[in-house]
This record gives structure tokens, sequence and C-alpha cells, in this order.
């Protein structure tokens, strides 16, 4: 298959663009700099130069292809809502072209306050359509006549060159001097391995069902205190309790995200794809100290 991949020079869709290449299917990569496009071309994908802005760049991209995995998001929490509404408008356009066709459409969301009464988040469990709109985005496309389906990644999609949200917290420690939970740090956070994310974009492509979620998750619920425990382990400093009222100071925008209890699992989407994670957890990666080397 000639898959489409959006983000395709990024953490994860590097991935899943090495996961694809290796399963023999053929990629073009959407690159918005020289950089990317020259990363692409180096693992033998072809380069379709333009952006999440660029709406024609992306229909281009879906109409020339078997199939469409759409990674690309712009993280820049300090304008979520324009970002969000960026990527809405991006799976719109790409859908627009699919429409009453079997080509997949493979839509990437996210799983962190799925839920918050502190039960495990399941696969029957939709997301809300606000402030990130992908999954309802792609649940609407799939009602529509697209072959549309969503992974819900885990907040902590962790390997070497990880740049989320657990990179943000390590540095907020080595900043204030301190590795900090807020409470008693029980809350729990889920976790994958990049590579186990890959492969299931990949079986979620070739083998997913028109409008199914799928949960990205290894890791089903760490929790946080265990987290500010490793990295203060590694980097000789304090751990210790803030208070609720302190998390928006220290952590910055992270002080919402913190604080979330959201466990979740994927025995369904294990069942239905037949999917296992096989690489290391949260708690192994961070104990090769790869976290910790800058």
């Amino acid at each position: 298959m000639r898959i489409f991949v959006t983000g395709a020079s990024g953490f994860i869709g590097s991935a899943i663009v090495q996961e694809l290449l290796t399963a023999g299917h053929q990629v073009v990569g959407l690159a918005r700099s020289e950089e990317s496009a020259q990363a692409l071309t180096r693992v033998g994908a072809e380069v379709l130069r333009g952006s999440l802005e660029d709406l024609d760049s992306l229909k281009k991209g879906a109409a020339n292809a078997d199939g469409v995995i759409h990674t690309a998001f712009i993280h820049d929490f300090s304008q979520y809502l324009a970002a969000a509404e960026t990527d809405k408008r991006a799976i719109e356009a790409i859908g627009s072209v699919l429409t009453g066709s079997d080509h997949p459409l493979v839509v990437t969301g996210g799983i962190l306050g799925l839920r918050t009464d502190g039960h495990f988040a399941t696969e029957d469990d939709p997301a809300p359509g606000f402030p990130r709109a992908s999954e309802a985005t792609a649940m609407a496309l799939a009602e529509a006549g697209v072959h549309a389906s969503v992974i819900r990644l885990a907040p902590s999609v962790h390997d070497a060159g990880d740049q989320g949200f657990v990179p943000f917290i390590i540095n907020t420690a080595r900043k204030k001097g301190v590795s900090a939970y807020v409470g008693d740090g029980s809350n729990r956070w889920p976790a994958i391995h990049r590579l186990d994310a890959a492969h299931l974009f990949r079986l979620a492509l070739e083998k997913g069902a028109v409008g199914a979620r799928y949960n990205g998750i290894g890791d089903e619920g760490i929790p946080v205190r265990e987290i500010a425990e490793i990295i203060g382990k590694h980097l000789n400093l304090p751990v210790v309790s803030i208070v609720p009222e302190e998390a928006a100071s220290h952590f910055d925008w992270m002080g919402r995200f913190i604080t979330f209890d959201s466990p979740a699992t994927s025995v369904k989407t294990r069942q239905q794809l037949g999917w296992e994670p096989t690489n290391s957890g949260l708690i192994a990666d961070l104990n090769v100290g790869h976290y910790f080397d800058s």
C-alpha cells in the first residue's frame, strides 16, 4: 500500500514510517522543512512538501494514497485552541477526498483526562470534542462514509528522543531544584513505548474497523509520585509534594495535566488487532538514563 503520513519526521511519525517501510508499504511523508524532507528521503520515503495549514497539500497526499495516517499536531500549549482547530480542519480536508472509498484514515487522539472518576478508561469511552477535536472529527467522518478510526495515545509516548510531557517534567525539576508531584501523587498516568505505538498504527491501518477507537496503552497507570521519585533519584534532587493550588505556578501549562488521574486499558485493542506491547515500560525506560543525559 502507498501510505500518506503527516508528522512523518516527528518523534512518533518517524517510527511509524520505519514500521510501514519494514512491512513493505510505500510511504509518502508530509514535510514542512528541508530538514524534514531530507530525513524522510534518507530512510527511503517519498516527500510531499506542505503543512497542516496547507489544506491543498493534505488533499493531494490523501488523494494519491491507499491510506493515511495523521500524526501531525502543533504542540504549542500556549495556543492550544488554535492548534486544535488547525488539526480539525486538517482532518476534515483529508477526509473530504477519502469519502466513499475504502482507503483507511487513522487519526491520532489522546487519552489523558478521558475519565475523571478514577475508573480505567476503555475503548468504549468516547473522548469529548473539546478542546482537541481529533477523535470527534474522525468519528463524524466515519459516519459520513470515510474508513476512519482513531488511536488514543497515552500521555507519555516514551523512547530516546522524547520531547513531550516527561522531558518537560524533568526540565521543570532541574529549574526548580526539586522533583515535585501534586498531593499524595497517587494519580496515575498510562504510557506506551514509541515502537509499540508505531506497530499499533500499522495494524490499525491494515486491519482497523470503521469508526473504531483504539487505546495505545502499554503501562495502564503509573502513579505520578513514582515518576517524580525516579526523576529525583537520577537528578539527585529532593522529591516533594506540593498542594494543588501550587501546581500551575510550579509546572506552568503542565499544572493541569499533572493532576489528572487517567488509568486506561487496551484490552479490546489487543483483542481486535492482535497487538501486544513488547518494548520496555516507562519506568524501565527512565531508569536506562537517556532521559537525563542532556
